[in-house]
């Protein structure tokens, strides 16, 4: 029986050589990546040659190395389903407006393209992106992003192979939170300018690369932000709006030190103690109704 990829809770290399607008001359392999996506599928696109060698070791020095085969991009399968061309290319244009925000140095570029998915007899609208490869640590807006914490961050990221290692600390550190003040600054524009917010609430949506910057690599939940009491969410139900909003604030406060300005309209809306101990509430209720192997895609607080 043939199942919808949209419905399906993973797939594989063959899943995806077999879609009608897939080309497979051989040259590409395609695997799962790590974070299996709740509103897309996220697929690696490596070279076969690669992961030979990930998998069986190459001779180097008289010793055998299991070098990691890193993805030429990143393709997402996106599970919406869209009722006409119209709400896809919103979709689309909410994509490139927060590219144009946050630009290349703080985004993983992502050329998204709409084609006719076979199945059943007919053909659906769904939404695809080939996406930059970003290679970073986690950055946890909830998580410890202090002194000691950035350091173990450091120390991963190069492997203990940086001379001179507490300049070398140092240094990062002082890049991390420059290019966190730009990347924020953008962001927070993005939100009065162009009333949007994309899902800094989610766990592995933001990177921190080895250079210091900030990646956002998840841009398939882009919210619209709205002031009124109702606290909005996403087609999950989860208050995804709210929660990137308080992320944003954590960043600003664990990377640069600075505690969120309660004068400010966004913060002054969305930190309110009585509105935050409302979305609380809707977080339990969206934990309980995805389950315990769903609820990890968001950090429940």
């Amino acid at each position: 029986m043939i199942t919808d990829i949209r419905d399906r809770p993973r797939l594989e290399h063959l899943d995806i050589i077999e879609l009608n607008f897939i080309r497979d001359h051989g040259d590409f392999l395609f695997r799962r990546h790590y974070r299996m996506g709740l509103r897309s599928h996220i697929m690696e696109v490596l070279k076969p040659a690669d992961v030979t060698a990930e998998n069986t070791g190459i001779i180097k020095d008289g010793l055998r190395w299991f070098p990691k085969a890193n993805p030429l991009k990143v393709l997402r399968i996106f599970r919406t389903r869209f009722d006409n061309l119209r709400d896809a290319e919103g979709e689309l244009e909410r994509v490139k407006l927060v590219e144009q925000y946050l630009g290349p140095e703080y985004i993983a570029r992502s050329d998204e393209f709409l084609v006719d998915y076979a199945i059943k007899g007919r053909y659906e609208l769904l939404l695809c992106g080939l996406q930059e490869y970003v290679d970073g640590e986690i950055l946890d807006p909830w998580g410890s992003l202090y002194e000691d914490h950035l350091t173990s961050l450091f120390r991963r990221t190069y492997s203990g192979a940086a001379k001179n290692l507490p300049r070398a600390v140092e240094t990062w550190k002082r890049n991390v939170r420059t290019g966190a003040e730009r990347a924020l600054e953008k962001i927070r524009k993005m939100i009065t300018q162009a009333n949007l917010v994309p899902d800094l609430a989610g766990v592995g949506n933001l990177l921190l690369t080895r250079t210091g910057n900030i990646k956002l690599v998840d841009i398939n939940n882009i919210s619209r932000v709205s002031f009124e009491p109702a606290i909005p969410r996403d087609d999950r139900g989860y208050p995804v709006c709210d929660k990137s909003i308080e992320a944003l604030s954590l960043l600003e406060q664990k990377l640069i030190g600075r505690p969120a300005d309660r004068s400010i309209p966004i913060y002054r809306t969305f930190l309110d103690p009585g509105r935050m101990k409302e979305v609380r509430s809707i977080e339990r209720e969206f934990h309980v109704s995805m389950g315990s192997s769903n609820s990890s895609f968001y950090p429940s607080r």
